[in-house]
């Protein structure tokens, strides 16, 4: 009874929220495009199926992905996991490895099958007519965010300032943009917020809290949060990279092939 309670009040919230949109959208087609719309059972079934569908997303985060992403980050960092006193003087960073490492696989796994990634991708070998290349995409955007929430939970374990780290970052970012190839700017910069969608956000903010809930010393409000910037930086940097290199390796083939000629 418990469970269908919850899922009533989440089914209300998320109707509440849609509510607005919905209304907005009909109100410019009646009263500024002054046309009636088209296929409305169909767009109320839809509008029936995104209700349900965001619903029980929600209600699946709070039952299954949180949880799991807290209870993962607690374990990898609990003392007697990583064999350390509860009472040492001071947090050492190299006794987190195995946090590391599951921040960065999390990250990679958790990009490559991100929704929103793959159609970005998708869309951007379309358009350039192969030039881009959709699987060499996902993986750039995916090594990105390994990258980010590693060094994003060496952060977190350090106790460093998050506004020192994403400063630097852009500033690598404004440096990587001034020389990157024209064609693969915006799509860099719309990959680094994209990789922040249904999948990746959840589990990137609960792995955030439950470390910064079990390393002595922070404060899951001060120091849990954040990772989700790291998560949006470093793909845009890791794209840029990309881009340079295939560039560079495309030009190198050109000058091979007129040599050969």
């Amino acid at each position: 009874m418990d469970g269908l309670n919850a899922l009533a009040k989440t089914l209300l919230e998320t109707l509440r929220d849609l509510a607005p949109i919905l209304a907005i959208i009909v109100g410019f087609q009646w009263a500024v495009l002054r046309q009636p719309i088209a296929h409305p059972r169909r767009v109320f079934v839809g509008f029936v199926y995104v209700l349900i569908g965001i619903t029980l997303f929600l209600e699946g985060l709070e039952m299954a992905l949180f949880p799991l992403g807290e209870l993962m980050a607690r374990q990898l960092a609990d003392p007697g996991f990583l064999g350390i006193s509860p009472s040492a003087p001071a947090v050492l960073w190299s006794d987190y490895l195995w946090v590391y490492l599951f921040a960065v696989c999390l990250g990679f796994a958790s990009s490559l099958a991100e929704p929103s990634v793959i159609a970005v991708a998708l869309k951007a070998q379309e358009i350039s007519g192969g030039a881009i290349n959709a699987w060499g995409l996902r993986l750039a955007v995916a090594v990105g965010v390994a990258v980010g929430l590693g060094l994003g939970t060496f952060r977190i374990v350090t106790g460093g300032s998050l506004v020192a780290y994403i400063f630097a970052g852009y500033v690598l970012v404004l440096i990587q943009t001034a020389f990157a190839p024209r064609i693969i700017i915006g799509l860099a910069y719309d990959s680094g917020g994209v990789t922040t969608s249904t999948i990746t956000v959840p589990l990137v903010a609960a792995l955030g809290l439950g470390l910064a809930s079990s390393v002595p010393g922070r404060d899951p409000v001060v120091d849990g949060f954040g990772l989700i910037a790291f998560a949006c930086l470093f793909p845009i940097l890791a794209i840029l990279t990309y881009a340079r290199i295939a560039d560079w390796l495309g030009r190198r083939r050109a000058a091979h092939q007129s040599e050969a000629k």
